[in-house]
């Protein structure tokens, strides 16, 4: 009984229970203030609601997608006073002029070190047009270089991703850079800190960036002071304050690894148990990742150094983490990293779906935690199986957010009676954010197909063209396949009139999760 006591009085000390309530607090002080004054100014009342209806006309006119636009204009509209203030300070992604400065610098930055007369590029016009079209906007929007003569390994799941990131590790001469979502302590990350405490000893850099809030129950709070102690130099990003901020929905969802500049890793694996199978959460975690050796690494490596600028506010010279290892081999296709910002208003990670989606003649495979979808989304899978294309998507069996899960279920009829095949993975919770097209395209990364993902976070992945790893990708997909179940009309059941009201209302405010 006494430890049941100290447990809970432990959890109530710990910051994810303090800073959510401080926040709860100011939501409560705001509510009330607005209740007293429409008590005693009606006035009040009625510039607000006129404000709110100036509100609801600016966020018509905006550029932000139309699924989010309506859930906030139903609250405003609602809740004239409390609505407009919560839109004020939770509904956009307003930067001070100082942040828009160092977003500036940034990009000046990496577009200084992106290749504008790549030869690649050429090559791959003549090649394939539809391709090349891809990758000029990846190219023009992420600030990133397509590249050949890059080995590519899948990675089937997260021991595999493991036992090739540990060797890359170890292998490590010069530095290594790790910047991931999720970093939790237990079997999996205490091995990797074994080594890059040893490695820091051998005179080699070490870099370590972690999302705040990712990590506060996984981390104790300034672990970064902690990684410090050891000779690893930590960045944190968006630390979780108890701030009414716009800013607090903005996360690096990013997992990247790069080790001396010719290897680097990306996928949805984070540095947590539960990816390698040593913890079990929600059945069995089905997870992947990629490798890349040779060229395109580089891209990898300016995107890990852009970010430690922007959250430490530094100017590194990034030329002196250019490898000038090449990777041997004639060709095995196309392949270019990309980012995505929330702070560009422009959804590279969405984009680069929406083109694949649309240029798919014979199938497109997809792989996702989430499946809370926009017009755009819903449109270009719909029209897709319409027009022939085999569009297959599998989601979990046992999902990890039961409220994203019934917004995931939301989409099933309209898709079904489109033509699009739904598959839930029935050994447990599938993590993967993988598409494969057409056997020429293939893109593996960090976004979902959710809200969260393709606005309002920093994300990455890897596009591939004509790379025989696609194959590799693809087999694995009609493998998990096998360990689905195939959502038809008939095992969607009748819902209740309380859960289809439950849905709807979750469907229209999921842009907003």
């Amino acid at each position: 009984m006494i430890k049941f006591f100290k447990n809970h009085l432990n959890l109530i000390g710990h910051r994810v229970f303090l800073v959510p309530l401080i926040m709860i607090i100011q939501i409560a002080i705001i509510f009330l203030m607005t209740v007293e004054f429409y008590n005693y100014f009606i006035f009040f009342y009625i510039i607000c609601s006129i404000f709110s209806l100036l509100m609801v006309l600016h966020i018509i006119n905006s550029r932000a997608n139309p699924g989010y636009k309506i859930a906030w204009i139903i609250p405003i509209m609602a809740f004239p006073i409390f609505g407009l203030l919560l839109y004020v300070l939770f509904g956009g992604n307003q930067l001070s002029k100082r942040q828009k400065a160092k977003m500036r610098n940034i990009y000046y930055k990496q577009l200084k070190y992106k290749d504008t007369h790549n030869i690649v590029m050429s090559e791959l016009r003549y090649d394939n047009l539809s391709a090349y079209n891809q990758v000029k906007y990846i190219s023009d929007y992420s600030m990133t270089n397509v590249c050949k003569h890059t080995k590519t390994t899948y990675l089937s799941n997260g021991k595999i991703y493991y036992n090739k990131l540990l060797e890359a590790i170890k292998s490590a001469k010069k530095y290594i850079f790790l910047e991931y979502f999720i970093i939790g302590e237990g079997k999996m990350w205490n091995t990797i800190l074994d080594i890059l405490k040893q490695k820091v000893q051998d005179g080699i850099e070490v870099r370590i960036i972690y999302d705040d809030f990712g990590c506060i129950m996984t981390l104790p709070n300034h672990y970064d002071k902690t990684l410090e102690k050891y000779g690893i130099k930590a960045a944190v990003f968006n630390r979780f304050v108890p701030n009414l901020k716009s800013k607090f929905n903005n996360r690096d969802h990013r997992k990247i690894a790069v080790i001396d500049g010719h290897i680097a890793f990306t996928g949805g694996i984070n540095l947590a148990d539960e990816y390698i199978g040593e913890k079990v959460r929600f059945g069995h975690w089905k997870d992947n990742g990629i490798m890349l050796e040779g060229q395109a690494v580089w891209n990898f490596t300016v995107l890990f150094l852009s970010m430690w600028d922007f959250i430490k506010e530094e100017d590194e010279d990034y030329e002196k983490y250019h490898s000038t290892y090449e990777y041997e081999t004639s060709s095995d296709g196309y392949v270019i990293p990309y980012a995505d910002s929330p702070w560009d208003n422009e959804a590279v990670g969405e984009t680069v779906y929406l083109n694949l989606i649309n240029k798919a003649n014979r199938y497109v495979y997809i792989t996702t935690p989430y499946l809370v979808l926009d017009n755009e989304m819903i449109t270009a899978l719909c029209t897709a199986a319409k027009r022939g294309v085999d569009v297959r998507i599998i989601t979990p069996g046992i999902p990890d957010k039961k409220l994203v899960s019934e917004v995931t279920k939301a989409y099933y009829d309209q898709l079904i009676a489109s033509g699009v095949r739904i598959y839930e993975y029935t050994k447990g919770f599938i993590h993967a954010k993988t598409f494969v097209v057409d056997d020429e395209y293939s893109t593996i990364g960090t976004v979902n197909l959710d809200y969260r993902s393709l606005y309002l976070h920093f994300e990455c992945g890897v596009w591939l063209y004509d790379c025989s790893v696609i194959f590799t990708i693809k087999k694995d997909f009609t493998l998990t396949l096998k360990e689905c179940r195939e959502i038809k009309f008939k095992n969607l059941g009748k819902l209740t009139w309380f859960n289809s009201l439950k849905r709807q209302i979750l469907k229209a405010f999921a842009p907003l999760m």
